[in-house]
């Protein structure tokens, strides 16, 4: 498309303007990117009047935290570790460094290291060749090799098992990639991201995870504060969550004050993504596409 043309001569201008010396300039260029690839990402009608940066919503002096520190880091290369409970978004964080980043034109590759069994992993990531194992029928490029000049976006990486740790430490300090059962590495280059609802320093004191690792993971790490610290937020993304809703051709709803003001007081233990559930109940049931008090569950607190 036309737009996308002009969008992409915009990021290569932008890429220019970060080799200027100015702190405060290359600090504009990362944010007029993170609005270029706004422009072509779908996004519900009246997102663009919702405070967001780097494709997140939020104004919470929390979520300026994170926002800062994105800023800084999002045209580096470096590993990033992110932090926070289920729920919050970390994949978004993993999202906004590629797409904002120098690797934006390559893949990025997610992998819930708590959903493959242990015994699959490494071959999910880094492949297998033919007749390495029972079923093996053929050559497999694993995720770390699809990822290449891209990122690879490990989640869940405090539920990764200890020998697969040691093969990931060795992936991270030399790039290469060797496929079970083969005896040929291959040269990969990937940004890696990972993520974690686990205190990964006391799964390091209780040796259940490898401190080595661990420190080549969090090179920088970006802490996500839970949603009961950001309540101010929740007005916005409440409005973005029903927006979403009815671009997906769920009731379209709207929120009464007293619905809203109990929406802001609740803890959310499952953090957004209950909130969003939370949401989807509440439109199915209300009555006049107006959600009240009475519409929200108990689950909400």
């Amino acid at each position: 498309m036309v737009i996308d043309q002009g969008l992409e001569e915009v990021r290569e201008l932008l890429d220019r303007m970060d080799r200027w010396e100015m702190p405060q300039k290359q600090e504009a260029a990362t944010l007029m990117r993170a609005w270029a690839d706004s422009q072509g990402s779908w996004r519900p009608e009246g997102f663009e009047k919702l405070p967001a940066k780097f494709g997140m919503i939020g104004a919470s002096p929390a979520m300026e935290e994170v926002f800062g520190v994105l800023a800084r880091i999002i045209r580096t290369d470096v590993p990033v570790l992110v932090l926070g409970e289920s729920g919050t978004g970390k994949e978004l964080v993993a999202k906004a460094l590629h797409q904002n980043g120098p690797r934006r034109k390559g893949p990025m590759i997610a992998v819930n290291c708590a959903a493959i069994p242990a015994t699959l992993l490494e071959s999910e990531l880094f492949g297998h060749v033919k007749g390495a194992f029972t079923g093996a029928h053929r050559n497999r490029k694993g995720y770390a090799e699809a990822a290449d000049g891209g990122t690879l976006f490990l989640d869940e990486i405090g539920e990764m098992p200890a020998d697969m740790q040691a093969k990931l430490l060795r992936f991270l300090q030399n790039g290469e990639v060797r496929p079970v059962g083969g005896n040929v590495a291959k040269q990969v280059d990937v940004r890696v991201v990972a993520a974690t609802n686990r205190d990964l320093l006391q799964r390091v004191q209780e040796n259940a995870f490898r401190e080595d690792l661990y420190y080549r993971l969090a090179v920088i790490s970006i802490q996500l504060p839970p949603l009961r610290e950001r309540q101010g937020d929740i007005p916005f993304l409440v409005k973005y969550l029903l927006g979403v809703q009815a671009e997906e051709g769920m009731p379209v709803a709207e929120v009464s004050d007293q619905a809203m003001e109990a929406l802001t007081q609740a803890r959310w233990p499952g953090n957004i993504r209950q909130l969003q559930n939370e949401l989807v109940r509440a439109s199915a049931f209300a009555k006049g596409g107006r959600i009240e008090v009475g519409d929200l569950s108990d689950s909400k607190s």
